[in-house]
């Protein structure tokens, strides 16, 4: 899931990674941008116009939503309290993203199981598709 993910070169790569590591779909809050913008589908290859998606509401009511349909969630974060190659992959899964820079809210990441990408000493981040293209291929098992 994207949350305050406003920029349509992110969008598109993340679903671009979500069609190659074979996620269900894609779930975008109101705050994240159109992914049938034109420059949106043009990243993606083509993927936005083929992976189911929804738009619209908030973070919590997107992850009360995945709750109560049974998804384990997973917020993926530099900080986040375990390594996301340490993490078994449960049945149904849910990863959320927040927008390249500021991440996702603390008040959303407390209350989350966070997971990480380690990285060289002294480098923090990756860029949002990079990042979410690593954490879908270790979480997909491919």
């Amino acid at each position: 899931g994207l949350i305050g993910v406003a920029n349509h070169d992110n969008v598109g790569g993340v679903f671009r990674n979500a069609a190659a590591f074979g996620a269900d779909a894609v779930l975008l809050d109101r705050t994240s941008c159109d992914p049938l913008y034109r420059k949106a589908i043009r990243v993606s290859v083509g993927a936005a116009l083929t992976v189911p998606f929804a738009h619209g509401g908030d973070a919590p009511g997107l992850i009360a939503a995945l709750d109560s349909a049974g998804f384990a969630i997973l917020a993926l974060s530099p900080g986040g309290a375990e390594a996301i190659g340490a993490v078994a992959r449960p049945d149904r899964l849910a990863l959320l993203v927040g927008a390249e820079g500021p991440g996702l809210a603390p008040d959303l990441l407390a209350r989350l199981r966070t997971v990480r990408i380690p990285m060289a000493r002294g480098f923090d981040s990756l860029n949002l598709a990079a990042a979410t293209a690593v954490a879908l291929h270790r979480l997909s098992g491919r």
